[in-house]
């Protein structure tokens, strides 16, 4: 079995590819819930959603987000009638989240409505909520405290970030699912997702990081230089004051990764690390990605870890 810890785009697509090597009931996905949040009355779970609809074959994979082919309606309605709905949220994709928020206002924890939800679109794969509790990603700007997703989104990236701040209540706590997937891995893989708000959310809740020490760990650097192959994740590493490099993303996962891998492309030297070509433009590029690193994983080359 292979357990992905999975945010944005990056490791979704290399799980697609995963799909070509091992059949999906022995995949585990744990997804970052940090960009969660209610809107016009339903609950959004972009990093959830997109898993769902890629194992149910709905996805919109030109925008790597959203359900391919849906139309947009309700939320053009709900814009003349004057709600800032900010995120562009179609039809279908908008049924899904009143389902989900139903389930919540029912009492179900989000793993128990992530199940459901992936039985009744007829998933095989196990997409496991990092948490069943609050959390958000907020970023600090010089106009105010804003949630990730009205600074991405809404704004473009555009504001200079001066903090990234975790909310987050409770705790937040694994849920005994997300330990299990991880300790019932035969290999565990961190994707080219942002290290920031897609990873260190998944990391920070309390017992992943033990049951990563002792699991064998691969991570995927999603930088090449100083750019990220998509999205902000260079200002959010530069705004915890680290470089926008691969050096960096093995110095946030040494403690438990055995494998690092970079792009062949990528100048940043990072002592002890895989090349591979992490440009998952097609869905070829992803299988070939997933297979080096199943394939990586089968031989459990590093004795000690790559990112120490």
């Amino acid at each position: 079995m292979i357990t992905f810890l999975s945010g944005g785009t990056g490791t979704p697509k290399l799980v697609r590819g995963a799909r070509r090597h091992i059949p999906d009931h022995q995949i585990s996905v744990i997804v970052n819930t940090a960009e969660d949040l209610w809107i016009s009355g339903n609950h959004l779970s972009p990093d959830i959603d997109t898993l769902l609809y890629l194992f149910s074959g709905k996805l919109n994979t030109d925008t790597w987000w959203g359900i391919r082919g849906d139309s947009f309606h309700t939320h053009e309605e709900v814009k003349r009638l004057g709600i800032d709905e900010y995120i562009g949220i179609g039809d279908s994709d908008r049924a899904l989240h009143i389902v989900r928020g139903e389930l919540l206002r029912q009492g179900y924890s989000l793993t128990e409505a992530t199940r459901i939800l992936s039985s009744r679109m007829g998933i095989d794969a196990s997409i496991l909520p990092m948490t069943d509790e609050e959390v958000a990603t907020l970023i600090r700007t010089g106009e105010g405290t804003i949630h990730f997703q009205e600074y991405w989104v809404k704004h473009r990236g555009t504001l200079p970030i001066q903090e990234v701040i975790r909310y987050a209540p409770t705790g937040p706590f694994a849920s005994a699912e997300v330990i299990n997937a991880i300790g019932r891995a035969d290999l565990v893989i961190i994707g080219p997702s942002n290290p920031i708000t897609s990873i260190l959310p998944i990391l920070e809740c309390s017992g992943v990081v033990p049951a990563l020490m002792d699991a064998f760990v691969i991570a995927v650097s999603p930088f090449i230089g100083d750019a990220p192959v998509s999205g902000p994740a260079a200002a959010l590493m530069k705004a915890r004051g680290l470089s926008p490099d691969s050096a960096s993303t093995c110095s946030l996962y040494r403690d438990f990764c055995d494998l690092f891998v970079q792009d062949i492309r990528d100048p940043v030297p990072v002592p002890g690390s895989l090349r591979y070509d992490t440009l998952m433009i097609d869905p070829e590029k992803s299988a070939a990605l997933a297979g080096a690193l199943i394939e990586a994983g089968k031989k459990g080359k590093a004795g000690n870890t790559a990112c120490s």
